[in-house]
């Protein structure tokens, strides 16, 4: 479904939002303090949110935290036109322009046969914009999650053509560098040397990520995915022992083994019947 931009929603929207901001900043006392520095955790925290509810596909708490960081957004622009920097038309018009200038296979005359072709554009007119001075990682925040910073170093560099040709050389890549991880552990898996060891292993995991992003995954998404279904599952341990009367804290290793076997058959039924309501409703 195509979003009609001539829609008078859209507009008196914006319009609300933009009413509701200048009385809040002139108004509430809480609005009043804040400044770019202090929404900064903030804006993390709700872009955290969004990205939990997008995992769990939960549409209308998507909706939801799309709405906390439209006000955030609304927001910064707000504390922007208060010193005379920049207002939210600023902030519109400036990545409206940019959209343009980075498509032109859409708004020019240039072509793009695939993905790869528009990712490789993107990087080059972004250099351009830039000046040939620099760098080609500049772009990348130096604040990002170190899993999310390597997966973007590692596009940044595709879109220049530094790259290995398939994946099986980033699959022979993560093999090597488990082989070199391996060397720093003595026979019972204890660090011979922590140092080197945690240099070999920074190099497995941007290994692994990178194999990832060869393949398709989203190593971030996958990572969160395997995090919440360790939680699910654990959490369901505590409630079973806790309904046979046992502590947690004096259950043995082969007790708790039998409780997480438990719970992992529990989650693949569950999982099953999802997918034969989805097929029924088909």
């Amino acid at each position: 479904m195509h979003v009609n931009p001539a829609d008078p929603r859209h507009a008196q929207a914006l319009q609300r939002l933009l009413q509701i901001m200048n009385e809040l900043r002139s108004q509430c006392p809480w609005d009043k303090q804040q400044t770019l520095e202090s929404l900064r955790h903030l804006t993390i925290e709700e872009t955290y949110e969004l990205g939990d509810a997008i995992l769990q596909n939960d549409l209308a708490e998507i909706k939801a935290e799309l709405g906390d960081l439209m006000l955030h957004i609304v927001f910064y622009a707000k504390l922007g036109a208060e010193q005379d920097a920049f207002d939210f038309a600023d902030v519109l018009t400036g990545i409206c322009d940019k959209l343009v200038r980075r498509h032109p296979h859409v708004y020019g005359d240039s072509s793009a046969p695939d993905e790869a072709a528009v990712k490789r554009r993107w990087e080059l007119l972004k250099l351009e914009e830039k000046g040939q001075k620099s760098s080609v990682l500049a772009g990348v925040p130096t604040a990002l999650p170190a899993l999310i910073k390597a997966r973007r170093l590692q596009q940044k560099v595709h879109g220049v053509g530094f790259d290995w040709e398939n994946a099986a050389q980033v699959w022979d890549k993560v093999q090597e560098e488990l082989g070199e991880l391996q060397a720093h552990l003595d026979p019972n898996g204890q660090l011979k040397d922590a140092k080197a060891a945690e240099h070999e292993f920074g190099d497995l995991l941007f290994s692994l990520v990178n194999y990832a992003r060869f393949v398709g995954l989203d190593p971030e998404a996958a990572l969160e995915k395997t995090n919440l279904r360790f939680m699910r599952r654990f959490q369901h341990l505590e409630q079973a022992a806790r309904a046979d009367g046992k502590n947690l804290h004096e259950l043995s290793a082969t007790e708790m083994d039998t409780y997480w076997e438990a719970a992992k058959i529990v989650e693949k039924l569950g999982f099953s019947r999802s997918v034969r309501s989805a097929q029924s409703a088909e």
